[in-house]
């Protein structure tokens, strides 16, 4: 018998018909002789419409209060995925993050978990029911409002729940078949991954990967968890996220990764001496806002200096809003914001051994007259900053130079 646990996305229960599938499914696995928790995602569209509904009653709602509104579409599709299972034969019972003992930190809208106590799930499971767990949500550690782990929670809830319950696997259903070495929106020819690492999905995750989460991926690498992601339209063979072996090394390239969701900023004539950066990034950092690709220019006089980032683009007003305060505290030049800019990425673990990748890309890219605005590179990705348009130019480009398109 062995403990599995799964996670749908939105799209895999998007309507009652996508609901009757999954439960059928979730039923033949129980059936297999296996016990089975499943992680459910709000209905395709849920979480957008409750944002739209929110953001028409107040330009700003309050945090506290879209994190109780949004945990409600998890709850509505776990509710009714153990009501289908109930119906066709099949002991469930639906839980919310909070019966379910995921406890986060007190930051809402992107907490993150810092602990689950699994006792009642395990008292579900021991009783010969099927748990259904609302994903995405969880409760603060100090107050006991509900909290929500950010887009693409309920991965992170899946792995994490996996984790605690030492599960011999955690199968991620989404609505593409596995990992591809590119979007295969954008790439006719990607192909399906048979396995990648943990390292190279945590670099394809924060580069721009929407199959899954970033903190999904960490707890997986973190307590071992075989990840397999697959798709709940064809329940063919998926990708197994596992740890690195040496077949892997081999491969330069594992894939390419796009993000349209980046926005630069820049701060000019910033007084050139030491603090002063960290004073900057300190004031973003205590607004929760993630900085990615840094550029400091050379000072040409030894006094001022030009600073420039990256944000997430739907912080980039948030972002900007601070750098204009800290502008006039600082006594700096203009700020200015560019919300047209993309990242593209290569990764592998191969990279490590195989040296040209960065010389390579920056070929691929000049001869298609595609200018680099900023370059982050980490021991196994190079990601280039580049005007929008270019983008899946860009994606192809790369992918083809790279070989990716054979096997």
């Amino acid at each position: 018998m062995a403990l599995v646990v799964q996670k749908y996305g939105g799209t895999s229960v998007g309507s009652l018909e996508r609901i009757r599938i999954v439960a059928q499914h979730i039923k033949e696995t129980s059936e297999k002789g296996n016990k089975v928790v499943a992680i459910v995602s709000a209905m395709a569209g849920e979480t957008d419409k409750l944002i739209k509904m929110a953001k028409e009653l107040s330009e700003r709602p309050s945090e506290r209060e879209m994190d109780l509104l949004l945990s409600s579409g998890e709850r509505i599709s776990s509710a009714l995925v153990a009501i289908r299972l109930n119906a066709i034969g099949a002991k469930a019972v639906a839980m919310t993050g909070r019966q379910c003992g995921i406890v986060t930190d007190e930051v809402h809208t992107k907490a993150r978990i810092k602990a689950i106590d699994a006792e009642n799930i395990m008292k579900h499971l021991n009783n010969g029911e099927i748990v259904i767990v609302a994903g995405f949500q969880g409760i603060s550690q100090t107050t006991g409002d509900v909290t929500t782990l950010g887009r693409g929670g309920s991965d992170t809830t899946a792995v994490a729940i996996a984790a605690a319950l030492k599960a011999d696997v955690c199968e991620i259903y989404t609505d593409v078949d596995g990992i591809f070495t590119a979007d295969p929106r954008i790439v006719k020819n990607a192909r399906k991954l048979d396995k990648i690492s943990y390292s190279e999905m945590m670099e394809l995750a924060s580069l721009g990967a929407k199959v899954l989460q970033i903190r999904s991926v960490e707890f997986g690498m973190k307590y071992e968890v075989p990840i397999m992601v697959l798709s709940s339209f064809t329940f063919n063979p998926g990708t197994l996220v596992t740890k690195e072996d040496k077949d892997m090394e081999k491969i330069v390239v594992s894939g390419i990764a796009q993000d349209k969701n980046q926005a630069r900023l820049k701060i000019n004539k910033v007084e050139d001496k030491p603090g002063v950066a960290a004073k900057i990034f300190d004031k973003i950092a205590a607004n929760n806002i993630n900085v990615d690709m840094i550029v400091q220019n050379v000072s040409d006089d030894g006094k001022t200096t030009d600073i420039s980032f990256t944000v997430q683009r739907d912080e980039a007003d948030k972002a900007f809003d601070v750098l204009k305060r800290l502008a006039d505290e600082l006594k700096a030049g203009e700020v200015s914001i560019n919300k047209d800019v993309a990242k593209v990425s290569v990764v592998g673990v191969g990279m490590r051994s195989h040296p040209g990748v960065a010389a390579k890309m920056f070929e691929t890219l000049a001869r298609e007259n595609i200018n680099i605005r900023a370059i982050s590179t980490s021991e196994i990705k190079i990601s280039c900053l580049i005007d929008e348009k270019y983008t899946e130019l860009a994606v192809r480009s790369l992918h083809e130079a790279f070989g990716l398109d054979k096997e």
